[in-house]
C-alpha cells in the first residue's frame, strides 16, 4: 500500500479549517457526476486521497458524508474522541486515527485538525480494511464488494457494522449534494446498489423495542447504566450525539464509555433505537439521570443540518409517546434540553434545536410564550447565546436596563446592561448571570405579600426566582400551593429568614438583592 513519507508537507486552503454543510441528501434526483479534482480544496482531496489508496472516490465522499456531514469541526472531537471529515477515532477500542498515522506518515495533529490530511487517513484506513479482508484490485474497482470494509471502518461488529454500512451505501444509491465552506460543492452521483455483505447479511438489527413499539433494541453496556431507579420519572431530556447514529450506539455499547441514553434517533429519516429500558437508569444527565428518560439525535450541536423535519417528527412522536405513558407535563419545565439539567456542562441541543416547531409537534406547551421559565438557570455572560440569553435580555430592558434586541447573543450591550443591573443591586458587577443575578432578575418588580392560596404572574415570577435561587425545578404555574410553599420556607431557612412561608417585605428584599 503506498504510503506518504513522514513530514511530507501539502499546500492547504486556509477554508478548510471550519466546513458546514448546508445541503443534505438529494433524494429522488441524481446529484451529477462527481466533480473531477479542481480548485475546489476538498473535492482536490478526495480525489487524491481516492486515487492514492485505490479506494472509489464516491465510497470515501459517502463515508465521510455518513460519518460527519463532511463538516471537520475545527478539529474538536464527537462524543467518542473522533476527529475530522472522516471522523479517525482515538478510544480505547477504536485506533483508527493511530491506524491512519502510521498508515499515511502525517501526524495525529495534522489528521485532528487538516481536513486535506484528514481525508488522506480515512482513504488509508479504508484501504487497510481491505486490504486485510483480501481484496484484490479488481474488486477495489467494483463499489460493492467494499461493504464489509466500510463496516470494519466504523469500529462496530456486528449488526451496528451492518447499521453503518447500510447508511454508507443509502447515500450512495440516493446520491448527494453537500455545499461546505467557500461554495465549494461535493457530489456523488446517484447508482443502483447490491452490496456485497458477506457474513454481515444476516447481522441485521430487527429486534423491536420493548417499551416503544415503533423503536428497535440494541442492549447498551451493562456498565453504562444502573437497574432501576432512585426517583420518580418526571422530566424527558433531549441531547444532541456529537457523533453519528451507528456511531453512538456502538459507543453505549462499550464498557468504557460510561454513558447511555435512553434512546437514539437517526437523522436522514428518523429510525429510533432504544438501548436502556424505561425502568432503567441511563447515564445521560448527570443530577437527571434518575428521574428521567433520554433521547440523544444524531448530529453535532453546531450544524443544523442534521435536525431534519423527519427527526423533529419521529421523536416528538417519541417524546408524546413517553410523556402520555408515564403522566409527565408536555411542557417546556419537564421536556427539557441537556444543557438545562443543573450540574451540566454540555450545551446541546443547542441554539440550532428549534424548541417552538419541536413543542408544537409533541403536542405540548412551548410556553405560551413565556420566554422567561427554564427548569434550571445556567449562567450566562458574554459569548453565551441561547434561549437563556434572550430570557436575560429581556428581563434587563423590563427593568430599563438597554440590553438591546433580545436576540439570544450575549454581546458587549448585553454585558454592560447585566454589570449596571449587579451594581444597582449591590452585586459583584462581574458581568456573568449566575444563581444571584438570576435571582435577583426574575424576582425584579412589584412585591405584594403573598400566601399559599394566592394565583397570577407574581406567582409565576416567585417561582422563577426560588427555581435560580434554590437550584432546583419550583414548578412554574401561578399557583401557589404545598410545592410553592416548601420551596418558600426552604428558601427562608437557608437565608436565615423567619420561617413562615409568607413572601413578605423581607423575603422579597432577599430574593430582588440576589440572595
Amino acid at each position: 500500500m503506498p504510503r506518504r513519507p513522514a513530514g511530507h508537507t501539502r499546500g492547504r486552503a486556509a477554508v478548510l479549517a471550519s466546513l458546514t454543510v448546508t445541503a443534505l441528501v438529494a433524494t429522488g434526483h441524481p446529484a451529477g457526476a462527481a466533480p473531477a479534482a479542481t480548485a475546489d480544496p476538498m473535492n482536490q482531496a478526495f480525489e487524491q486521497a481516492a486515487e492514492e489508496f485505490g479506494v472509489p472516490r464516491d465510497l470515501l465522499a459517502a463515508v465521510g458524508y455518513g460519518e460527519t456531514r463532511l463538516d471537520g469541526h475545527a478539529g474538536r472531537p464527537s462524543q467518542d474522541n473522533g476527529y475530522g471529515v472522516m471522523h479517525l477515532v482515538s478510544n480505547p477500542v477504536n485506533h483508527s486515527l493511530e491506524k491512519a498515522a502510521a498508515l499515511t506518515g502525517e501526524s495525529t495533529t495534522d489528521l485532528r485538525k487538516d481536513t486535506e490530511a484528514n481525508i488522506l487517513g480515512g482513504a488509508a484506513v479504508l484501504r487497510s480494511h481491505a486490504d486485510a479482508l483480501g481484496m484484490d484490485k479488481t474488486e477495489r474497482t467494483d463499489i460493492d464488494a467494499w461493504y464489509p470494509a466500510v463496516a470494519r471502518y466504523s469500529g462496530a461488529e456486528g449488526a451496528i457494522a451492518a447499521l453503518y454500512a447500510d447508511t454508507v451505501y443509502t447515500f450512495l444509491a440516493q446520491g448527494l449534494r453537500a455545499d461546505v465552506a467557500g461554495g465549494e460543492r461535493i457530489s456523488v452521483t446517484s447508482r443502483p446498489v447490491s452490496p456485497d455483505k458477506g457474513p454481515l447479511a444476516k447481522a441485521d438489527v430487527t429486534v423491536q423495542s420493548p417499551d416503544y413499539p415503533p423503536a428497535l433494541w440494541v442492549a447498551a453496556h451493562s456498565a453504562n447504566f444502573a437497574t432501576g431507579r432512585t426517583a420518580a420519572l418526571d422530566k424527558v431530556v433531549i441531547h444532541v450525539t456529537q457523533g453519528s447514529y451507528a456511531g453512538t450506539i456502538s459507543w453505549f455499547q462499550n464498557a468504557t464509555s460510561q454513558v447511555s441514553s435512553h434512546y437514539v434517533v437517526r437523522s436522514s429519516d428518523g429510525q429510533i433505537t432504544q438501548m436502556v429500558r424505561d425502568a432503567d437508569t441511563a447515564y445521560h444527565a448527570k443530577s437527571a439521570n434518575a428521574s428521567s428518560l433520554g433521547i440523544e439525535h444524531e448530529g453535532f450541536v453546531d450544524n443544523p443540518s442534521w435536525f431534519t423535519d423527519t427527526m423533529y417528527r419521529s421523536s416528538a412522536a417519541l417524546t408524546r409517546y413517553l410523556c402520555d405513558r408515564y403522566g409527565i407535563p408536555k411542557d417546556r419545565s419537564h421536556i427539557v434540553g441537556h444543557v438545562e439539567v443543573p450540574g451540566n456542562d454540555h450545551t446541546d441541543p443547542g441554539v440550532h434545536w428549534n424548541w417552538a416547531y419541536y413543542m408544537q409537534l409533541v403536542g405540548g406547551s412551548a410556553g405560551g410564550g413565556d420566554v422567561l421559565t427554564f427548569p434550571s438557570y445556567t449562567i450566562q455572560k458574554t459569548g453565551s447565546q441561547g434561549p437563556q440569553v434572550t430570557a436575560v435580555q429581556t428581563l434587563l430592558n423590563q427593568q430599563g436596563y438597554d440590553a438591546g434586541t433580545a436576540d439570544g447573543i450575549f454581546g458587549s450591550l448585553t454585558d454592560s446592561a447585566v454589570r449596571a443591573f449587579q451594581k444597582a443591586r449591590g452585586l459583584d458587577a462581574d458581568g456573568a448571570v449566575g444563581p444571584k443575578t438570576w435571582t435577583a432578575l426574575l424576582s425584579a418588580g412589584t412585591t405584594p405579600p403573598l400566601v399559599m392560596g394566592a394565583s397570577g404572574d407574581v406567582v409565576k415570577r416567585l417561582q422563577r426566582a426560588l427555581t435560580a435561587a434554590l437550584g432546583r425545578t419550583v414548578a412554574v404555574d401561578g399557583s401557589f400551593g404545598t410545592t410553592t410553599d416548601k420551596a418558600v420556607r426552604d428558601y427562608q431557612s437557608t437565608r436565615k429568614l423567619s420561617v413562615d412561608g409568607s413572601v413578605g417585605p423581607g423575603t422579597w428584599k432577599a430574593l430582588q438583592s440576589g440572595l
